[in-house]
């Protein structure tokens, strides 16, 4: 009959440990971003155009309005949204926000999905204001 031996036991515990601490910190989360692109009916993109992003539920949890943000779009008509900091590791879904683009007179509106680390685009296209 074998016995087991001490330190073996003890090594073989201390790696499973490692094991188990080690592998769940390799699993980096990536970024979660909005990318809004605005652009003219002709397909011509806006720079300097205000970009609000907000969330609007029929049956607010919590309070929506920490999601709201607000940017300019660069010379390329881009604005870029970053909400990695509200997302939480094995969260289902994120969320589903408005969008508000204004343009001297022109405004554009649509809705973007974002899902979890990952860069969700969306085009928004100004037309004149009703």
């Amino acid at each position: 009959m074998t016995q087991l031996n001490p330190f073996r036991v003890l090594t073989a515990a201390l790696v499973l440990t490692l094991v188990a601490v080690v592998l769940p910190a390799c699993n980096k989360q990536k970024p979660t971003k909005a990318l809004i692109t605005v652009q003219l009916e002709d397909g011509t993109k806006v720079g300097d155009a205000l970009v609000q992003l907000y969330a609007d539920p029929a049956y607010p949890l919590g309070d929506p309005s920490r999601l709201n943000k607000e940017l300019t779009t660069d010379g390329g008509g881009l604005a870029v949204f970053d909400y990695s900091e509200f997302y939480k590791k094995g969260q289902s879904g994120f969320a589903v926000l408005d969008v508000l683009c204004t343009w001297d007179t022109l405004v554009g509106e649509g809705i973007i999905k974002i899902e979890e680390e990952q860069e969700n685009s969306e085009t928004i296209t100004l037309l004149p204001a009703e």
